[in-house]
């Protein structure tokens, strides 16, 4: 049987319930592969500021992948360790291309996030990546686009139209440089809303597993992850052994070597992959 030395979750459906609770099952199935002297760590789309209490309330003592591995932080002492950013000529260009399809958006940097009037209606979109979130007077001339550590993502939202547009120019004039995507939010007869989101390209949550792995002195090979959603496959491409969650869509669930009977929902899932992994 393969000894494995290191579990990585992500938060949101799969450690992390709806309410932000964490069920019991899996608390103490962590804490008995801590005992054990296996570490925990946590790979999540989340700014470290949304995920450094859920870290602590798991007993994670080390370093931690946040932004889809585009920002990695000490849980002790809050050290910044590695930073993935959009600064510069290239984060002027992001400007100009949000202001000019009026998007609502909300800039990530500095590890909170920042939105004015216009996107105030839609903050609670953005509420699950950070609680450490303020209005000003206006994003587009806010200080943190011109920042030295640069933008960790942008989160720009509106029509249909106005997203397809901004993500055409975000491709074609910041090529290589961004990662974007785009997804509807919501959709009815009335309304739609779509989102855009923006961050450095490079950092994956799969590459933040290679960084965690080095990092604790293991192999790629020796990581077991825990998740739910698109971004979790490329962590699952790279780990020995990945559990996808009951409710994760069917691509994501054919990309990991197993497959849960927990739903993120109720809970229990992080407790069922120990159970398989590592006979805890």
């Amino acid at each position: 049987m393969t000894t494995y030395k290191l579990l990585a979750l992500d938060v949101d459906g799969t450690l992390v319930r709806r309410d932000g609770s964490i069920h019991d099952e899996d608390l103490r199935a962590i804490q008995r592969l801590q005992d054990a002297g296996v570490p925990v760590s946590i790979a999540t789309g989340r700014l470290y500021s949304g995920t450094r209490e859920v870290a602590r309330r798991i007993g994670v003592l080390g370093p931690i992948a946040c932004v889809d591995g585009s920002h990695i932080v000490h849980t002790e002492g809050d050290a910044h360790l590695y930073s993935r950013t959009i600064s510069g000529a290239e984060a002027s260009l992001l400007r100009s291309i949000t202001e000019r399809h009026a998007t609502a958006s909300f800039l990530f940097a500095q590890d909170s996030i920042v939105h004015d009037a216009t996107g105030a209606p839609h903050v609670h979109y953005v509420r699950g990546w950070s609680h450490a979130i303020a209005e000003v007077e206006r994003v587009s001339s806010h200080p943190y686009w011109e920042h030295d550590h640069g933008l960790l993502a942008l989160v720009a939202l509106g029509t249909e139209l106005q997203v397809a547009a901004a993500v055409e120019e975000v491709r074609s004039g910041l090529g290589e440089a961004a990662f974007v995507v785009s997804f509807p939010l919501m959709r009815d007869d009335q309304t739609s809303l779509f989102a855009m989101m923006v961050r450095a390209a490079g950092p994956t949550k799969g590459t933040a597993i290679a960084w965690l792995a080095e990092h604790h002195g293991c192999e790629l090979s020796d990581v077991v992850v825990v998740g739910d959603w698109l971004n979790d496959v490329p962590m699952f491409e790279v780990a020995g052994r990945s559990f996808a969650m009951a409710q994760a869509p069917e691509q994501v669930k054919q990309a990991a070597t197993d497959r849960l009977k927990a739903d993120g929902l109720v809970g229990g899932g992080i407790a069922e992959a120990i159970r398989r992994a590592f006979g805890h």
